[in-house]
């Protein structure tokens, strides 16, 4: 057998791409090149695969004259990454007859050490998953992708520790062991590192952070030093439900992809928290270079994006929230084209309300000038305030208040109950539809799920006139007062729902 055709694939934005992985052998001097707009890793293959096989008591395709190409296909897919090196290697034992079995309804994946062995690569479930829409039934990984791919559902998965074991189990001389894919019951209990009962005072705040949770709300946190910005924002986290077993798979995907599991960690356990520093950039946050790889916006996705100093942020990087918070979703412009990634994030920022954070302190006298506090207020534009639902003051906390033994807080255990028992009602509205949260509410969905009462409705007119809020404004009003109507097992928004959602509305100071 001279010409031969395996399959592998490659990860396009967070999603698999199937790859023709085509071989032919032909008589002459020796070459071994690979086309098909291949980038310098999977060109430096041909090396890696000659070792390989050599070392794993194959004759590697340098000790015979002959022209060895290798096809990639289809060929205006640029073809990223070393996952292509089991694919080439077991094509090459196949057409030089070193191997013998049938490829059809088989994919292969992983990147070949020099001596044979399989390394994991990235991506994986991905990977797994477009191979199941393909119409494959067994896959071939790296020892330590097993457990992440089998997530993929009902394809076939096998890990493979070197070349030499995927050929005997192939031509059934020795089985490699099949993956059981885990069960969601079956993944550990997550421990947080912060609970509300470790914070004292400041019920207002954690009020706020218990709607947010129940509905996706975003949320700004402005406060002087020391209230406990970062430590509310922090222990949110032990409020939010556990990611269900379609999101566990979206940020598997999205993490596996961006090379940012642990060596002992593939598969996402909890909802992700991520805190870049504010001298992040925009490419950082939103996605993007040469090869196109998540950002901070889209590794938070279905969990919390937590921005500290949140003014101190580079005026680029939080204008381009505007799309995420809205459309929830991150697109990545290239000459070679566009890319999107997800972003349903939940947004907690904090910040102070003026330069030397001062301001309102009762404890500290604020030395900014006036245009100084306009100017810092001004970094937050209008259409990103608009895009938050719930404004939060954080007070200076009493001393006294401090003192454990002299204040019982609430522990996040029993909020992370109401916060699920909302999550429940919405889960039961929102049923046959694709939202999952108040917060995705669009105008329509709002007309459908939201009706106001007489008396509500004249509150919210009257606020939306006084505030000159805009629709945006307006509509996210109403989300927020239907997850507070949740919260309170009531199916009918009433007018102190309105009221409570009115008073996050941003400050004057904030304006």
């Amino acid at each position: 057998m001279s010409a031969v055709k395996l399959h592998s694939a490659e990860v396009v934005g967070i999603d698999g791409e199937i790859i023709d992985v085509e071989i032919d052998l032909a008589p002459g001097l020796f070459s071994f090149s690979i086309v098909g707009l291949a980038d310098k890793a999977v060109d430096e293959s041909r090396h890696r695969i000659a070792a390989a096989i050599k070392n794993s008591g194959g004759r590697s395709p340098q000790k015979k004259n002959q022209r060895v190409t290798v096809s990639l296909a289809p060929a205006d897919l640029k073809k990223e990454g070393p996952a292509f090196d089991l694919a080439i290697a077991l094509a090459y034992m196949l057409a030089s007859g070193q191997a013998k079995f049938k490829p059809e309804g088989k994919l292969f994946l992983g990147e070949l050490a020099l001596d044979g062995t399989l390394r994991p690569i990235h991506g994986a479930l991905s990977l797994a998953i477009a191979a199941e829409k393909a119409g494959f039934t067994e896959l071939y990984v790296p020892r330590g992708n097993g457990t992440e791919a089998a997530w993929a559902g009902t394809i076939a998965v096998y890990e493979a520790p070197t070349l030499l074991a995927a050929i005997h189990h192939l031509e059934k001389k020795e089985e490699l062991k099949k993956m059981e894919p885990t069960t969601h019951a079956a993944l550990p209990a997550k421990t947080h590192a912060y609970d509300f009962a470790d914070v004292r005072g400041q019920e207002t705040a954690k009020r706020a952070l218990e709607i947010a949770a129940a509905g996706g709300h975003n949320i700004v946190l402005s406060g002087p030093p020391g209230s406990g910005k970062t430590l509310l924002s922090r222990a949110l986290p032990s409020i939010l439900p556990p990611p269900t077993r379609e999101e566990i798979i979206e940020i598997t995907k999205i993490h596996s992809v961006a090379g940012s599991f642990s060596k002992n960690n593939s598969v996402a356990t909890e909802r992700p928290f991520r805190s870049p520093h504010h001298t992040a950039s925009h490419i950082a946050l939103v996605g993007g270079g040469t090869f196109p790889r998540p950002g901070e916006i889209t590794l938070a996705h279905r969990g919390v994006l937590f921005m500290d100093e949140f003014p101190e942020f580079d005026k680029r990087v939080l204008e381009a929230l505007r799309q995420p918070l809205e459309d929830r979703v991150v697109s990545v412009s290239r000459a070679k084209g566009t890319i999107t990634y997800p972003a349903n994030i939940l947004l907690v920022a904090a910040m102070n309300p003026c330069p030397c954070g001062n301001l309102g302190n009762p404890l500290k006298e604020c030395v900014c000038p006036l245009n100084a506090i306009e100017r810092y207020a001004r970094k937050i534009s209008g259409p990103i305030m608009d895009r938050v639902d719930l404004w939060v003051d954080v007070e200076h906390v009493d001393p006294e208040k401090l003192e454990s033994s002299k204040t019982k807080t609430e522990g996040s255990l029993s909020i992370l109950q109401r916060v699920m028992a909302a999550r429940a009602r919405q889960q039961q509205r929102f049923y046959g539809t694709h939202l999952t949260t108040n917060s995705e509410m669009n105008v329509k969905n709002i007309e459908s799920f939201c009706s106001l009462d007489a008396s509500s409705q004249t509150i919210l007119t009257s606020a939306a006139k006084t505030f000159n809020l805009s629709a945006r404004a307006y509509h996210r009003i109403i989300k927020t007062a239907r997850t507070i109507a949740d919260l309170g097992d009531s199916e009918q928004i009433t007018a102190d729902h309105i009221l409570e959602a009115v008073q996050y509305r941003p400050q004057t100071q904030h304006l």
